[in-house]
């Protein structure tokens, strides 16, 4: 990876697979996994933007992995759910996404100030959890969204607390799933609580209490279902990043304040969090030496000696 960066997404695929990026703007795009530059274990990858036609001013937010869209069974029995920034939820049947066009196609028609926020791929029967700044979330059926054509706009997913509320993260869970929800705030606070903690409701409410929000924790900025299987990443916005396991924090109630995930300094807060695969103890050695030598880089021989 390139500095400062890290794989987030880790997935296996075929070369006959589809990948379905979509934009801020409510976009859609394809592209065959084979028509991805192949490359070697440690290459850096080239940008998305460059490979499909993002109109300028528009950015990609998210992406879902496709086995085969020609299978019947497999477009007619899943669907794509987009949520949106200020609650908006949307679902649409896999048929509609089955025909690939090289400039994309609209896939949800964002409100004026809204913007696309999340997509998931789903089975019909899975469930919704939507996280809002405000320190609220809401889980609700899936089943309680019928499915729209593409052009739609969607209907209420949660209400928002006032204007300058927004969701900030949206999970789709399945009733097999052993997962846990963590929550952070902007000013390094996080919990970890049981997914039993929240209820099931009807969609468009109001949520139940996620995080306890005070002027020490700050908003809400991230959701994500986690389990000890995986590690978590923190960028601060002073460009700091932390990686932490998620083993180490213990479960606590729903409605409670969290403990300290990160020290910040001054008026430092974080910027992004997500969830990776825990590293092995042979990667930890590995990761453990190459900070070493950056601390210590007086150890390394100038080449230009040799």
């Amino acid at each position: 990876t390139r500095d400062d960066d890290f794989i987030e997404h880790l997935f296996s695929a075929t070369n006959h697979n589809y990948l379905l990026f979509f934009t801020e703007q409510g976009k859609c795009f394809w592209i065959r996994v084979f028509e991805l530059p192949e490359g070697s274990k440690n290459s850096k990858g080239r940008p998305i933007q460059n490979m499909i036609n993002i109109p300028p001013g528009d950015k990609i937010k998210a992406f879902v992995n496709l086995k085969d869209i020609n299978d019947t069974e497999y477009i007619n029995n899943n669907f794509i759910i987009l949520c949106t920034k200020k609650g908006v939820i949307k679902k649409t049947s896999l048929l509609a996404y089955s025909k690939p066009r090289s400039n994309g196609i609209n896939a949800i028609t964002i409100r004026e100030g809204d913007e696309l926020l999340e997509a998931r791929l789903t089975n019909g029967s899975c469930e919704m959890l939507l996280a809002l700044r405000s320190g609220k979330a809401i889980r609700f059926p899936e089943k309680g969204v019928r499915p729209m054509g593409r052009n739609a706009s969607g209907v209420k997913a949660i209400t928002l607390a006032n204007e300058a509320d927004e969701v900030v993260s949206m999970i789709c869970v399945s009733a097999e799933d052993q997962q846990d929800i963590l929550v952070v705030s902007e000013k390094g606070f996080g919990k970890r609580s049981a997914l039993e903690d929240y209820r099931i409701t009807n969609r468009g409410g109001k949520g139940v209490k996620t995080l306890n929000i005070t002027e020490k924790t700050g908003k809400l900025i991230a959701m994500i279902d986690v389990s000890d299987a995986y590690d978590l990443m923190i960028i601060n916005k002073s460009g700091l990043t932390i990686r932490q396991p998620v083993a180490a924090l213990r479960i606590m109630g729903r409605a409670t304040q969290g403990v300290k995930l990160i020290n910040l300094k001054n008026s430092d807060t974080i910027a992004a969090v997500a969830k990776v695969m825990a590293l092995s103890e042979e990667e930890l050695l590995e990761e453990n030496q190459e900070e070493t030598n950056n601390e210590n880089p007086e150890n390394e021989v100038d080449s230009s000696l040799e």
